[in-house]
């Protein structure tokens, strides 16, 4: 079967797939969302998947995902996990709000949200739509277009997620804590969430969300996120991926930035066989500061591939990113980072990084950094970085009777080093620091 009846027959599965869900969703048809369904099954029919021969896509071959049909979560039984399970895969040792969801569903159950500040909303984008309608008409797909398949599936089947809404002025303290457990044990299951996160005027939240694996059996990860920022509202999201080495994980993130607000992005990706990022941040208004910080460490046959935007739309915004991959085995990894600067958007000051290490002589990495730059009062810079381990360095430790495996590990730590540090919950800092060695040096563990 040629590449391309291969995607019209994907295609096909999963439009055959609306009607079911939609019947599924019984009294839920007639909510506020159901236009905006209904345009993204229209976008369905007229988009296709991604190839090799779209820009955006040319180093990411989602051949394996169409490999498969995935059930969508709400067309099968419900994966039984216990609060044993959710234990697993928290970040541990300080206070949060705990928010669980399986396959994409709200699972309340295993979720436990502590008081939260008047007016603020915060849990599922089921909730949501029934106590604030007017949230999710104002801000539900008004700045995230579904730029192909995945998006428009997401948007068509439409049913829950994490939903935060912080009115004017309000501070929520303690993190929100979200825990996306994913898989089914019986049969190849599609999860695709759909968060919204509004902050209202100098308001402020934490989020940390963690993607993580149930079973052995495929699954895919369709997720949408999108992110409203009032004036001089500030948000830090950590986002971890740390799925089963038999997932797919195709994810979008797009946030829109008001006068003075500050974002901060954290991009931790360890977990899958293919993954994609797309953060996306439009600086709509003056005086805006956009943080993209990311570490995607992959070995075997992992693929993870990393897209950028950050859209300099008014004048004196700040970006800073810096994105470092570790890359060990057969693996791949992609960086794919732009930055535009508008004609109005002067006094810009915009930086970005991208540093690989290659681990094997088999890994291999594709970056490409870009500006385009329509403002002549700025300052930009940009710039990508491949090599290997610091043979110098390496033989120094060596030399000192540290073993070869633990003496690449320090080297390794110290190459994260400046992108771990940069998160500001000293918890997950440390534990991140963890998983990265978890990961990579499973054998020095094992002989601790």
């Amino acid at each position: 079967m040629s590449s391309l009846t291969k995607q019209q027959e994907s295609k096909k599965w999963y439009l055959s797939k609306i009607d079911p869900f939609l019947e599924h969703l019984n009294s839920d048809k007639n909510t506020c969302v159901k236009e905006f369904r209904d345009l993204g099954l229209e976008k369905m029919n007229k988009l296709d998947f991604p190839t090799l021969k779209d820009e955006e896509w040319k180093y990411t071959n989602i051949s394996p995902i169409l490999q498969h049909n995935f059930e969508p979560a709400l067309l099968t039984a419900l994966q039984e996990t216990d609060e044993k399970e959710v234990a697993k895969h928290l970040f541990k040792d300080f206070d949060f709000h705990k928010i669980v969801f399986v396959n994409g569903v709200f699972n309340s159950d295993l979720s436990s949200l502590g008081e939260l500040p008047s007016g603020v909303a915060a849990g599922n984008l089921r909730s949501l739509i029934h106590s604030h309608p007017e949230i999710v008409k104002e801000y539900l797909n008004k700045n995230s277009d579904d730029d192909n398949f995945f998006n428009a599936m997401n948007s068509a089947c439409t049913y829950d997620g994490f939903a935060l809404y912080v009115p004017e002025g309000k501070h929520v303290e303690k993190p929100f804590q979200l825990l996306f457990l994913n898989g089914n044990s019986s049969v190849k299951v599609l999860s695709q969430p759909r968060n919204l996160l509004v902050l209202g005027g100098r308001s402020s939240a934490k989020v940390i969300a963690s993607y993580q694996g149930l079973g052995s059996n495929e699954y895919l990860s369709n997720i949408v996120t999108e992110i409203y920022l009032g004036e001089e509202a500030v948000l830090d999201f950590y986002k971890v991926q740390n799925e089963s080495v038999n997932a797919f994980h195709i994810n979008k993130t797009q946030a829109f930035q008001s006068r003075g607000s500050v974002f901060s992005h954290y991009s931790i990706s360890f977990g899958s066989k293919i993954a994609r990022n797309d953060i996306n941040s439009v600086l709509k208004g003056t005086n805006c500061e956009c943080n993209l910080y990311g570490i995607y460490l992959s070995n075997e046959q992992q693929h993870i591939d990393n897209h950028t935007f950050v859209d300099h739309a008014s004048p004196n915004c700040v970006s800073n990113e810096l994105y470092k991959g570790i890359l060990d085995d057969e693996s791949r990894g992609v960086f794919n980072g732009k930055i535009m600067v508008r004609k109005d958007a002067q006094k810009t000051n915009a930086y970005q990084s991208n540093k690989s290490v290659l681990l094997s002589g088999t890994a291999r990495i594709d970056t490409k950094p870009q500006l385009e730059i329509y403002a002549d009062d700025v300052r930009c810079t940009h710039g990508a970085t491949i090599g290997q381990l610091d043979e110098t360095s390496l033989f120094y430790l060596r030399s000192r009777g540290i073993s070869s495996e633990i003496a690449k590990s320090m080297l390794i730590r110290a190459f994260a080093f400046d992108v771990i540090d940069s998160v500001k919950i000293p918890e997950i800092r440390e534990q991140i620091h963890t998983l990265i060695f978890e990961h990579l040096h499973r054998e020095i563990i094992k002989n601790d």
